[in-house]
C-alpha cells in the first residue's frame, strides 16, 4: 500500500495554499519508507502538523532550485535537529544539490550544518538512469522550466507514480511517465501554455498519453484556480476513465 499526502499544492505566491509538497508513505512489510517530494518555503509547517516523529522521514526530493521547491529545507533541518533527529537522512536532487543545501542552511542559519547531529547523504539523479534506493527506482527526466527541472518518477512494488516539478512536458518526461499509476502534474494556467509552464488541459492530454488511472493537479496559479475547480467536473468528462483530482492541503490518496 502506497499513501500519498498533499502537504501543499500552491505555487509560489499563493497567499492562502502552501507550496507544492507531497509526502510518500511506502507501506512495506518489514521496511516502510517515507519521502517527501519538495520543500518549498511555506511547506514545512503543513509537514510538521502531521505530527510525524523527527526520524519519519527517510528521504527528500528536491526537483529544482526555486524557493518554493527547494527553501523549505532549512528550517526543516534544523527543526528535526532541535527535536533530536538521529537517523541518516537522504536527500536527492540534480546535480549541485548539496552545494545548494549547504549554501541554503548557511544563509538561513550559518554555523547549523555542521552542528546536525544526523548524517546527511546526497545523491544525484541525472536523466539517463534508474537509481535504487531505499527498495525504490528512481529515474528523471528534464521538463521545461525557467531553472532546470526534473521530474520524478518512483517505481515501487508493482506501482509508479510520476511528480512532474515544474515545467511543461517535454519528450522525455511524457515517455517517464508511461504506464503510471499516478501522475501528479503542475498545471499553472486553464488552457494557456506558457514556455515554462503547463496547463490543466495539457496535463489531462498527457496523463491519457501515458495510459495512466490517476491525475493529480497541483501548482495552479492562484488567480485561475476557482475557474478550474469550477469546470472540474467537463474535465473529468474530458479525461475520460482517468480519475483526474485537484487536491487541497491534506488530502490523501491510497495507491
Amino acid at each position: 500500500m502506497i499513501e500519498v499526502v498533499f502537504l501543499g499544492v500552491g505555487e509560489a505566491f499563493d497567499e492562502t495554499l502552501p507550496n507544492t509538497s507531497i509526502l510518500i508513505r511506502f507501506g512495506a512489510e518489514n521496511s516502510p519508507v517515507t519521502l517527501l517530494l519538495d520543500c518549498g518555503f511555506t511547506a514545512p509547517p503543513r509537514l510538521w502538523k502531521e505530527a510525524l516523529e523527527p526520524d519519519s522521514a527517510d528521504a527528500i526530493w528536491i526537483s529544482h532550485f526555486h524557493g518554493d521547491h527547494a527553501l523549505g529545507l532549512p528550517p526543516l533541518l534544523v527543526r528535526a535537529w532541535e527535536e533530536g533527529r538521529s537517523k541518516p537522512l537522504l536527500i536527492l536532487g540534480q546535480t549541485g544539490i548539496s552545494a545548494f543545501t549547504r549554501k541554503a542552511l548557511d544563509l538561513a542559519y550559518p554555523g547549523f550544518y555542521e552542528k546536525l547531529a544526523f548524517p546527511i547523504t546526497f545523491t544525484e539523479i541525472e536523466p539517463g538512469g534508474n537509481v535504487a534506493l531505499l527498495g525504490l527506482t528512481f529515474s528523471t527526466a528534464e521538463t521545461n522550466h525557467s531553472q532546470r527541472n526534473l521530474a520524478m518518477r518512483i517505481d515501487a512494488r508493482e506501482k509508479s507514480i510520476y511528480y512532474s516539478g515544474d515545467g511543461r512536458p517535454t519528450t522525455e518526461s511524457m515517455l517517464l511517465a508511461q504506464d503510471c499509476h499516478l501522475i501528479i502534474h503542475e498545471a499553472f494556467h486553464m488552457k494557456t501554455e506558457l514556455p515554462t509552464h503547463g496547463s490543466v488541459t495539457g496535463s489531462i492530454d498527457m496523463a491519457k498519453r501515458s495510459g495512466t488511472s490517476h491525475l493529480a493537479l497541483v501548482h495552479i496559479q492562484r488567480k485561475a484556480r476557482a475557474q478550474v475547480i469550477e469546470n472540474l467536473e467537463r474535465l473529468r468528462d474530458l479525461a475520460g476513465s482517468i480519475q483526474v483530482m485537484i487536491p487541497e492541503p491534506g488530502d490523501t490518496i491510497m495507491l
